[in-house]
């Protein structure tokens, strides 16, 4: 029977033969991650008398939203956080040294093709980049699932992208996905599940496609899935040892829409405050002064990103009237940038590299705006006051325009650098 990504794995893991989109379900969680909102989780837990969850195995547990703990609240919500992994046993456990909850789940291999995984975070879906079905849930939810090991879904409908082309350099996946919100709004895909297929996707790396999946959340989407080609299949081997059951899209399920896009004609693009939707191409935008660029964060903080930045900033000086931070996903992706050269290349033009975490991307420490400012970042979401003051601006663009702009001191195309 056809059935589309979404369908397959929420029937396999409900124990239907066939699911039609609208249908509510009680599925099998295969995996459960938790940042930490964990500590809230398991406050729930012990509000309803539960001293055992279900399967301590399948829950990962990872500190990254207040690395290091920048207030006395945050390092209280650390403590309740390791006595409730010490308490339910559980053994995957990241204690703030490995980097964003996002990365570490793909680096580490607890997401494989086909599982069914939740977490306390809305960019979940990340994990689609491998042909999961992964979305955020709340702490709540989240406390029910590790006390029952399941939890219901509505199946979704789904709606399917061709990408044809070839992104030319020095465009990115974060351009396709700001495209696709300019021209179709944050609200296209409530509760529906996306597909991107065609050589545009296959020709992307995983870590694009991470970017692509990240990014779904912001168009309203529950799921977000990519085929696991040869370059998925690359990863795996890598990352848990290969010999997992490949996700291949049916072309014969039915879907709710079907979109074409060009990548070969895209330019770069820009999201203007305050709607991550509020979209130009960058040729249609005025000059437009920054004082902060941020590299980095779960969607744009990976090897191949800095590669790039590093690439553009080479023999160049940071403008001194901008302050250009630099987050890397992950203490892996550091590590290698460091050993290889990328982080000397971008320290020398005036770049300032934070520790792996989440903290400037949704205001929480490091890098906060000032009334009046404003940043070029390439994170996810630029809501008014998500970066600091509610009277600054936050820009969302790729990580080359990131970079080209720290240099020019403003929003520049990185075509012309």
């Amino acid at each position: 029977m056809a059935m589309t990504s979404a369908e397959s794995i929420l029937a396999r893991a409900s124990g239907s033969e066939k699911v039609e989109p609208g249908e509510y379900v009680s599925a099998v969680i295969d995996k459960a991650m938790c940042n930490e909102g964990f500590a809230a989780v398991f406050m729930n837990l012990g509000a309803a008398g539960v001293k055992r969850i279900q399967d301590p195995g399948r829950v990962i547990v990872i500190m990254d939203h207040y690395v290091p703990a920048p207030t006395e609240r945050a390092a209280t919500i650390h403590q309740l956080v390791r006595t409730g992994v010490e308490q339910l046993g559980i053994t995957k456990f990241y204690d703030g040294r490995h980097g964003i909850a996002h990365q570490v789940m793909m680096e580490e291999g607890h997401v494989l093709p086909g599982e069914l995984i939740v977490g306390t975070d809305s960019h979940t879906c990340t994990y689609g980049a491998l042909g999961a079905a992964s979305c955020g849930i709340g702490f709540s939810e989240m406390a029910y699932v590790l006390a029952t090991g399941r939890l219901w879904f509505r199946i979704p409908e789904t709606m399917r992208f061709l990408l044809s082309g070839a992104l030319a350099p020095p465009l990115s996946s974060k351009d396709v996905m700001l495209k696709i919100a300019g021209d179709h709004s944050a609200e296209m895909a409530q509760y529906k599940s996306l597909e991107f297929s065609g050589e545009g996707a296959r020709e992307m790396s995983v870590e694009a496609r991470m970017t692509m999946s990240n990014m779904a959340v912001e168009l309203g989407a529950k799921f977000c899935f990519f085929e696991t080609d040869e370059k998925a299949e690359a990863w795996l081997a890598e990352k848990c040892g290969g010999g997992c059951e490949p996700l291949v899209f049916d072309k014969k399920a039915p879907v709710s829409s079907t979109y074409e896009m060009d990548l070969s004609a895209l330019e770069p693009q820009v999201s203007l405050p305050h709607t991550v939707d509020n979209v130009k191409a960058i040729s249609l935008l005025e000059r437009t002064e920054v004082q902060q660029a941020i590299l980095g964060s779960c969607t744009n903080g990976r090897l191949e990103d800095l590669r790039l930045a590093a690439g553009i900033l080479a023999g160049r000086k940071v403008h001194p009237g901008v302050r250009l931070l630099v987050i890397p996903a992950s203490w892996k992706v550091y590590r290698q940038a460091m050993e290889e050269g990328t982080l000397g290349t971008i320290i020398a033009a005036g770049g300032v590299i934070l520790n792996p975490g989440c903290g400037p991307c949704f205001g929480a420490h490091g890098g906060l705006l000032g009334p009046g400012e404003r940043c070029i970042s390439s994170t996810n979401r630029n809501f008014k006051g998500r970066m600091g003051s509610d009277q600054a601006e936050v820009y969302l663009a790729s990580p080359a325009t990131v970079a080209v702009s720290a240099v020019a001191g403003y929003i520049a195309d990185p075509r012309d650098m």
